[in-house]
């Protein structure tokens, strides 16, 4: 029988629209065909032009470009809101609830740290947080 998770009581996340996540080092916010087509018709771009303009190559993988200093390319600092937040990627959608924010309770603690969200708002039951982890490991 599985031992239950440290976090099987649910943990609790509300966004605050900070921009933490969104800001501040370098990084990668992976991206796959479907996602850059989603991105591609609200921005009303053709996928093959929005590639050239908004992502980058890794390896074999695919990442958002940022801004110099690592800001998302799509977060807007002056109104501190995500331009396309309907159709983010599965990496922003499933914030905070990533495998390597949830190792410990040291590496929760860890994060919400630079996250006021975390450990606030409503309580995500341990079904929920276990289907964001199985969507992206990072």
């Amino acid at each position: 029988m599985p031992r239950s998770p440290w976090y099987h009581e649910g943990l609790r996340f509300e966004c605050t629209g900070c921009g933490a996540c969104c800001t501040g080092a370098p990084g990668y916010v992976w991206v796959n065909q479907a996602e850059i087509e989603t991105l591609a018709a609200l921005l009303e771009l053709d996928p093959e032009t929005f590639e050239r303009k908004y992502v980058r190559r890794v390896g074999i993988r695919r990442s958002l470009v940022e801004f110099p200093g690592g800001d998302c390319v799509f977060y807007d600092t002056a109104s501190r809101s995500c331009q396309v937040y309907d159709a983010r990627p599965r990496q922003c959608r499933t914030w905070p609830f990533w495998a390597s924010n949830l190792r410990t309770p040291e590496s929760w603690a860890e994060m919400a740290e630079g996250c006021p969200g975390a450990n606030r708002g409503p309580l995500h039951p341990l079904d929920e947080i276990r289907v964001a982890v199985a969507v992206l490991r990072v």
